[in-house]
């Protein structure tokens, strides 16, 4: 009985997060946007440091800033740090005529295929570049996204739920201006969104 509870409630959590990402999925970012890859998971002894390293699932985290750098909106995806997958994405995610603000990471040049600006900025790596003006806002994002999943989820399987786990906090940041509204907005959601069976919500979204 209590295997047929925590099969229902994790179905009933994953039915919402998926909800929330088609909810999300043709999200649209202009205007100024800061740009940035980031991982999930834990640390992987004995293995390689920094981008391409083991055991981690890379992520790309955009935020859209006021002009004065407050952060407005942001996109999430579950992706590695390649031009061909900022190539999608900027053409799902990114208005033609947004300004895209990037370190050196050459991928992200991908933006301007879709005719928005690339402002590169080389940051020297390291915890110096986390403090750079021009990318508190996604840095704050991203602090405040790892916080969030690590302090209300022991662990999930971050190479299959990713997508759903980004897209909830996604949900939730983007929503955050009128908070008497998330709930109704949910709701809605989960309405709108297509049947989602039980052996489709637990296919990794890399095997569809």
């Amino acid at each position: 009985q209590l295997g047929v509870s925590y099969r229902s409630a994790w179905l009933m959590k994953h039915k919402i997060l998926e909800a929330m990402r088609v909810a999300e999925g043709d999200r649209k970012l202009d205007g100024r946007i800061e740009v940035d890859d980031a991982y999930f998971g834990g640390e992987f002894c004995g293995g390689k440091t920094g981008r391409g390293t083991d055991n981690k699932v890379p992520f790309v985290a955009a935020v859209q800033t006021s002009p004065e750098g407050h952060p407005l909106y942001a996109c999430l995806s579950a992706q590695p740090p390649t031009s061909e997958a900022m190539r999608a994405f900027a053409a799902r995610h990114i208005a033609p005529s947004a300004t895209v603000v990037s370190d050196g990471l050459w991928c992200f040049r991908a933006a301007t295929r879709v005719g928005a600006q690339h402002e590169r900025v080389v940051t020297g790596g390291g915890k110096a570049s986390m403090k750079l003006p021009q990318f508190k806002a996604v840095n704050t994002l991203l602090g405040n996204l790892k916080t969030a999943i690590t302090g209300t989820y022991h662990a999930f399987d971050f190479a299959k739920y990713a997508h759903r786990y980004l897209a909830e906090f996604q949900f939730r940041f983007n929503r955050r201006f009128d908070m008497k509204t998330i709930l109704p907005r949910l709701l809605q959601s989960l309405l709108a969104a297509p049947p989602s069976p039980e052996h489709w919500l637990r296919t990794a979204e890399v095997a569809r």
